[in-house]
């Protein structure tokens, strides 16, 4: 029986997705008299997930940094410390080690490397709206028609986005866009960093663009909700078992973990929105 949602499926994730965004934008509000109250310092522009390796950051570094400088901002503006680093601890330390990392550790036993990446691929391929809208709204309309023309190779000659050939055999590179970038790129300002249960760290910003992503994911209007919850746990399982290693040295050679997380989130984000704005 259908209703206003067209289906009861998609009545869930729209759910989710309007309490995210109006919860942030409550939080962005709020988080304003408290810059007012500290000197109006703005918070650094910000996006690396509590899983994202600290040895990716991109080579502009220090470009990252001048932008930030010239904002007046500081990647160790953290108003919400106290509730971020207590929501960081849980997400480390129960939803991680009891749950997630257990279940990408079986999962990584089971499924070879290869079979791995390409569930990556499959999941990154069904990105493409994401990336094709944000790139047009960046008005980056080449990157736009790229990320158009691999979808259409991998979803064919790479059966359903499984082997990215349009990387390996057509030289065609991703041009990621999300919409927390496009919205650094219009000159909406990051907010403050925010850590919130089950979720990757974000800014107040790159949470409204996170809510306005997850929206663009095609499947969740075609299937039920729980088979939409199904594959956002596959996606993650697998993202988890993929850097398994790499999440343990980060772990070990790191004193302060909730601070190297926080100030490379924020550092690559910035680099990205400046790269995005072709500074």
């Amino acid at each position: 029986m259908k209703n206003h949602c067209m289906s009861r499926g998609l009545c869930v994730p729209l759910l989710v997705l309007l309490v995210i965004g109006l919860g942030l934008t409550v939080l962005t509000v709020n988080v304003a008299n408290a810059q007012d109250q500290m000197g109006n310092k703005d918070g650094g522009p910000g996006t690396v997930l509590v899983q994202a390796p600290l040895d990716k950051q991109p080579a502009k570094a220090d470009s990252a940094m001048a932008e930030g400088s010239a904002a007046g901002s500081d990647f160790e503006y953290d108003p919400w410390e106290r509730f971020n680093e207590k929501m960081f601890w849980f997400n480390r330390e129960v939803v991680d080690r009891f749950v997630l990392k257990p279940v990408a550790t079986a999962w990584d036993f089971v499924l070879p490397t290869p079979v791995q990446k390409g569930i990556h691929n499959v999941f990154d391929n069904l990105a493409v709206v994401r990336r094709v809208v944000n790139n047009t709204l960046q008005w980056k309309l080449t990157g736009a028609a790229k990320e158009a023309a691999r979808f259409t190779i991998n979803s064919t000659i790479g059966i359903a986005g499984f082997f990215d050939v349009a990387k390996e055999g057509f030289g065609l590179e991703q041009n990621d866009a999300d919409a927390g970038i496009t919205l650094g790129t219009w000159g909406v300002g990051p907010g403050p960093f925010l850590v919130l249960p089950f979720l990757p760290p974000l800014t107040v910003r790159d949470g409204i663009g996170f809510a306005v992503d997850v929206a663009m994911t095609p499947y969740i209007y075609f299937i039920p909700w729980y088979g939409t919850l199904g594959m956002t746990a596959t996606n993650m399982v697998n993202e988890r078992s993929l850097n398994l290693d790499r999440f343990e040295r980060v772990a070990d050679s790191t004193v302060d973990l909730y601070g190297a997380v926080r100030n490379a989130y924020l550092q690559r984000r910035a680099a990205a929105i400046q790269r995005a704005r072709g500074e």
